[in-house]
């Protein structure tokens, strides 16, 4: 069954990063010069074996999200897509993916 509500991906600076998500609202704010980014979507396969790390990374900081408010001059791109792709996250700079690697633990050492 196909959902009849758009579908965008906004792509936006935060913190030296350069963010996508998905959503099925984007519109001007009540905020005075924000942009209001709401019904963030991600992968519903939550109980995946293969896990990808950028969706758990965003899925965490943005996951129990209602509405994001995003400074106008942060955003980089809103697309209406057809289709959601994998989330990508990027260095703001170089515009190179940022690997976001499995958490790794060093095995203790005994003295």
């Amino acid at each position: 069954m196909k959902s009849n509500k758009k579908l965008f991906k906004v792509t936006f600076l935060s913190q030296g990063k350069a963010l996508e998500l998905y959503a099925h609202h984007v519109a001007s704010s009540a905020l005075w010069g924000f942009t209001e980014v709401g019904d963030i979507v991600f992968d519903q396969q939550q109980e995946a074996l293969v896990i990808d790390p950028t969706e758990e990374r965003l899925r965490e900081e943005f996951g129990n999200t209602r509405v994001l408010h995003l400074p106008i001059q942060c955003i980089v791109r809103v697309e209406e897509v057809q289709k959601r792709e994998p989330l990508v996250i990027r260095d703001a700079a170089s515009g190179e993916k940022v690997v976001t690697p499995f958490p790794m633990t060093t095995p203790l050492r005994k003295p």
